[in-house]
């Protein structure tokens, strides 16, 4: 099988090799992001809330607390709303940790997030049906109103992780909201692995900065009958596809949602879909990069 189209998905989710051009940030001395020289600039009115040296941009020491750093930069992201450097506010906050499942050292509003380049955590569902004749794979379409990736399609439920939630929580709140999954039944999912990735962000709309995300993966077998349905706005419709077809279209389109792509791939190579032969292990080494 030819892999090529499946690491063009990879390369296009990690499309920036190096942060060259974008300043280091800091907090309590340990690097959680990166900052375009325009917000770097735009920082420099609060210099209160930031010191700036030879190795960038660093929360002031005194600022000792995780949410004494959150209250500043919430201010600062009110300011950055006004100064036209990011998009209106989400009103959730993410935990910004040095690594992942490390200490939060501080929050900030989701919007902002790619913009300060801190690492961003979320969920993926694979919705999997198992029959006599094969595996089939729920697939969401997405609302066509979406600020991101507007009708295309996706996993059955995929999420942000809020700060001050685990994986497994975030999962069962987003299995509800999205798709009506009773929580008994969402809380089945079995964690699968993790995929990261690192992708310049420019998009209408949104801030210019750097998207680094680690995504949870899971899957969760779902009864022969059993109807997801639309519970919110994020989804237009919910479809049931053999595993075949979810995988030809991975591989001849782009009909998915950019990072969902990895998400499939990744349970091509669990469920044996993708040979593997000598090129499986750097397409596996690639998804898991950034991790």
């Amino acid at each position: 099988m030819d892999l090529a189209p499946f690491f063009r998905h990879i390369d296009a989710c990690n499309d920036i090799p190096s942060p060259a051009g974008f300043e280091p940030f800091r907090i309590e001395g340990r690097p959680v992001g990166w900052l375009a020289p325009d917000l770097v600039r735009a920082l420099t009115y609060w210099p209160a809330v930031f010191h700036f040296d030879a190795d960038g941009v660093a929360m002031a020491k005194r600022m000792r607390s995780p949410g004494a750093r959150s209250d500043a930069l919430a201010r600062v992201c009110e300011g950055l709303v006004s100064a036209n450097l990011i998009p209106r506010l989400r009103s959730e906050r993410y935990d910004i940790r040095a690594e992942p499942g490390g200490l939060s050292l501080a929050t900030i509003d989701r919007a902002a997030v790619p913009a300060f380049g801190v690492r961003a955590e979320g969920v993926h569902v694979n919705g999997l049906v198992r029959r006599a004749d094969g595996l089939s794979l729920w697939v969401a379409v997405r609302a066509r109103d979406k600020s991101i990736a507007p009708g295309k399609l996706d996993n059955l439920v995929a999420g942000g992780i809020p700060a001050g939630l685990s994986p497994e929580e975030t999962l069962v709140k987003e299995a509800g909201e999205e798709a009506g999954i009773p929580p008994e039944l969402a809380a089945t999912a079995r964690r699968a692995g993790r995929i990261g990735y690192v992708m310049a962000w420019n998009e209408p709309r949104q801030a210019r900065g750097i998207r680094r995300d680690t995504l949870h993966v899971f899957d969760l077998d779902l009864p022969d009958g059993f109807l997801p349905r639309p519970n919110d706005d994020e989804v237009e419709r919910f479809e049931l596809w053999p595993i075949a077809r979810v995988l030809a279209t991975v591989r001849e389109t782009d009909a998915f949602k950019f990072n969902v792509n990895l998400v499939l791939i990744d349970l091509f190579l669990r469920e044996g879909l993708i040979p593997l032969g000598e090129a499986a292990g750097p397409l596996r080494a690639a998804l898991e990069q950034g991790a």
